[in-house]
């Protein structure tokens, strides 16, 4: 299961406000603060720190996935038009995912800078 998808799939499910508190706090406990994940998951809220640990070892498979040009494009079908060549629905799909994907490139970012 992928980051992107763990919210929607079964186990542990993740709502998108716990989703943007849990990138928020991943900048706040970079990888030297102590007691990271228990920092992680108290800022989250409803998530024990095993939880939180698991879905950042996701959004990390993911990113890299992402970055080696192996995630296919988004596949949407046309419908009414907006002026520019997408529908008010898929529009929306996409820039739903762009925010996803924005604020999730950036705590990559972060993720990639602190590694090195």
């Amino acid at each position: 299961m992928s980051y992107f998808t763990s919210s929607h799939g079964s186990g542990s499910s993740w709502t998108a406000k716990q989703n943007k508190l849990f990138e928020k706090a991943l900048a706040v406990h970079d990888k030297d603060t102590p007691d990271r994940w228990q920092n992680v998951a108290k800022a989250v809220g409803g998530k024990s720190a095993e939880e939180v640990k698991r879905h950042y070892d996701r959004l990390v498979e993911d990113l890299v996935y992402i970055e080696s040009g192996q995630a296919p494009l988004p596949n949407y079908k046309p419908s009414a038009s907006n002026g520019r060549g997408l529908g008010e629905e898929p529009r929306a799909r996409v820039l739903a995912e762009h925010d996803v994907l924005s604020t999730s490139f950036r705590a990559y970012e972060e993720l990639k800078a602190a590694m090195k």
